[in-house]
């Protein structure tokens, strides 16, 4: 199989998980996670540089999710990566889980930072990018935002400082 069946495989693999896990749950937000199974299906496949087995490698590239609520879509990548067992996706957003509704670095190794109020991923994500440049690190960081995060002024903010720096 070549690299683009594998990422369309692994981004049908998500929804299916993704809808596994909001029915299991009768909760969370399942239109975000499903729309953006493509792009975490690339990132997971073929972009990112990690290791499910040592989720806290200094030398791995880092994933931001601002808009926290929209996890089920990165739970699922995880989980299909190998960070943790599938079945456990079916915990999602109950009391006990380490799959909380929002990402949260407390529960979970692999997570870069907690999510919560919108607005702040892009500022992490400068943060991280320059303290990575000051420590001539080589890794990347992405960061993924959603469209309503754009309307706030912190993310404009961050922006010019990306551009700036």
């Amino acid at each position: 199989m070549g690299k683009i069946e594998v990422a369309k495989k692994f981004a049908n693999d998500i929804r299916i998980q993704v809808i596994k896990m909001v029915t299991a749950a009768n909760s969370g937000h399942p239109g975000g996670p499903l729309g953006l199974a493509d792009i975490y299906a690339a990132l997971y496949t073929s972009i990112l540089n990690h290791d499910p087995k040592n989720p806290e490698w200094p030398e791995r590239d880092r994933l931001i999710l601002s808009n926290g609520h929209v996890c089920a879509v990165r739970y699922a990548a995880m989980g299909l990566s190998g960070y943790f067992p599938v079945e456990d996706l079916l915990t999602f957003r109950n009391i006990n889980s380490y799959l909380q509704g929002h990402p949260s670095t407390r529960y979970m190794k692999g997570i870069e930072s907690s999510s919560g109020s919108l607005g702040q991923g892009l500022s992490v994500s400068v943060g991280l990018a320059l303290g990575a440049r000051l420590k001539k690190e080589t890794y990347k960081i992405y960061a993924c935002i959603s469209d309503g995060e754009c309307g706030e002024g912190m993310t404009w903010e961050a922006a010019q400082s990306a551009a700036h720096y």
